[in-house]
């Protein structure tokens, strides 16, 4: 692999993030902060009946949540059972029920796994389903992150909130326009925006293809810049309509980390300490350049003759990208919660492969999804904080807070529902004889420890809401079908219940001044602290099934 072009495009990337890191988690900050309605927002809240300066307990903004997921749930399933009688149908049969059901739980929970190919979805369920669920499941993830920080910021209050007021400022004054000025810039890169339906080409054997047209840039960027992740097309972000040259690559790879990476800004200002911001950010930051680097070295030292003369392993690879752009989209993409692609993980080397498994494993932390993310690495913060107070002997807080035995439970609680998902998942497709023969008859192509990756990184990726795939797996069987949907269900729900609680939790304590045994939460022993949980928690819990599969594969190469 060339180093030049990768830290090049690393750099650029890291200098445009840096750049927008203040402005944008200001301005986030703002919104959230405002007690100004605007003319739009007061309409739509008169004609739902929502109480918009009314707040809400962490009961009664979880119940929000989850009442307006299953809305979407129920009506992206309508859609698409009945597609082909819409208009822009494009002559595509309805999807039978279970992927209908399993697309549906996808799009809704942040997801975007793929049971079904993009080109056989209808136009209109394209753009009034899955393009709006891009959109408000990215909000979501967004409000839940803000009542977690009022949590630490508010004093003895019964309130973390409005979800409605959270979902509509973010949707509206966030996603909204950061989507029109994106999409523009990706329409002026090449990307496809029409409703021309197939056209017909000539392709380089000679033969004939119908490529569908379609509404892709405005869908392309809200995928991008909510974290969502699926494609327009079934090939995804290496389609050239869809991602046409390296440098609309690399300014996907910016829509992606933007917003997660800017709420740290956002959360510093909400709680009134800047440096908490920096901290939380430097983690985040020190875990995706560590990830990218360990990437970008695993896929650079590829054995074989045929790698040596590519300058690397390159089967899998979107040779207009490389290995350079393919390693930086492919560590963004599962280090969030976005699992779009430009090249195809499950071709990349044995250890390289793992490294985007890890990422997802780690709890998609760093910097995670929009808003997701922070929560998540919130959490971190304070099973960090609570370590440190036992080495010490002293009750351990964060940011005025005690952290509790209710509040370990809470976040011990959501730890833990990521690996038991994954680790069940998995255990059921192969400790179950009937589940192991359609496993191994109808969805595996590889045999040995690579199967079992493969089959790994799906319920990875389906627990953790990223909707990445070894595309050496056929996943549209009953089982899996199901089985996945049901771990995007709980991974995305289960863990946003938890946080609201130990939002509300901590929303009723009074702030208690900082004493010379509190730890500082700004300074790089908390960074390091903090980085060290995440990590440790993902190497205890996982080594095991890792050796059985990534790691046995790589020694069994090397």
């Amino acid at each position: 692999m060339e180093w030049v072009p990768f830290l090049a495009s690393l750099g650029t990337l890291v200098l445009a993030l840096a750049l927008a890191y203040r402005p944008l988690g200001d301005y986030m900050a703002w919104v959230f902060q405002t007690r100004t309605h605007w003319a739009p927002e007061r309409v739509l809240y008169r004609l739902t009946g929502v109480a918009a300066d009314q707040e809400q307990s962490w009961q009664a903004y979880l119940r929000s949540v989850l009442y307006f997921s299953l809305a979407g749930v129920l009506l992206l399933y309508l859609l698409q059972r009945t597609q082909q009688w819409l208009p822009f149908s494009t002559g595509a049969d309805n999807p039978e029920p279970g992927v209908a059901f399993n697309t549906a739980i996808s799009f809704v929970t942040n997801t975007n796994w793929q049971a079904y190919s993009g080109e056989n979805l209808a136009y209109t369920v394209q753009f009034a389903g899955l393009a709006v669920q891009n959109f408000v499941s990215a909000a979501t993830g967004i409000a839940v992150s803000v009542a977690l920080v009022r949590g630490f910021a508010y004093r003895r209050s019964g309130t973390i909130g409005n979800f409605w007021v959270d979902l509509t400022r973010t949707t509206v004054r966030v996603l909204l326009p950061l989507s029109v000025l994106g999409a523009l810039a990706l329409i002026a890169g090449g990307v496809v925006q029409n409703f021309d339906g197939f056209t017909d080409v000539t392709t380089v054997a000679g033969g004939t293809q119908s490529i569908p047209g379609g509404p892709v840039a405005s869908q392309e960027v809200i995928k991008e810049l909510g974290t969502n992740g699926g494609g327009f097309y079934n090939a995804n972000a290496s389609h050239p309509f869809e991602n046409p040259t390296g440098w609309t690559s690399l300014f996907e790879c910016f829509l992606i980390l933007v917003i997660p990476f800017a709420l740290p800004r956002t959360f510093g200002r909400l709680v009134g300490d800047n440096r908490q911001g920096y901290a939380i950010l430097a983690v985040m930051g020190v875990l995706y350049l560590a990830s990218v680097f360990a990437l970008a070295a695993f896929e650079s030292a590829g054995q074989g003759t045929a790698p040596e003369l590519a300058g690397g392993p390159m089967e899998g690879k979107e040779a207009r990208f490389g290995i350079p752009q393919s390693v930086i989209f492919a560590a963004t993409t599962t280090l969030t919660s976005t699992g779009a692609v430009n090249s195809m993980h499950d071709s990349y080397t044995a250890l390289g492969g793992m490294v985007p498994m890890l990422n997802m494993l780690l709890g998609e932390v760093a910097p995670g999804g929009v808003g997701s993310g922070l929560y998540g690495m919130l959490v971190i913060a304070v099973i960090a904080v609570f370590v440190a107070g036992l080495l010490v002997g002293r009750t351990p807080e964060y940011l005025g807070k005690k952290i509790g035995p209710r509040e370990m439970k809470l976040a011990s609680l959501y730890i833990l529902v990521m690996p038991v998902l994954v680790l069940a998942g998995v255990g059921l497709s192969f400790g179950i004889p009937a589940l192991r023969d359609s496993i191994e008859n109808e969805s595996l192509t590889n045999t040995g420890p690579h199967g079992l990756s493969e089959v790994l990184y799906a319920f990875a990726s389906g627990a953790n809401n990223n909707g990445s795939a070894f595309a050496g797996l056929t996943a549209d069987t009953p089982w899996l079908t199901a089985a996945i949907g049901v771990a995007m269900l709980f991974g995305r729900f289960i863990p946003i219940a938890l946080v609201l609680a130990l939002a509300g939790s901590l929303a009723a304590q009074e702030k208690v001044p900082a004493t010379a045994g509190t730890l500082p939460t700004h300074r790089p022993l908390f960074v390091g602290l903090t980085a060290g949980t995440a990590v440790l928690v993902t190497a205890l819990v996982f080594f095991p099934v890792l050796t059985l599969g990534p790691l046995a594969e790589g020694l069994m190469q090397s």
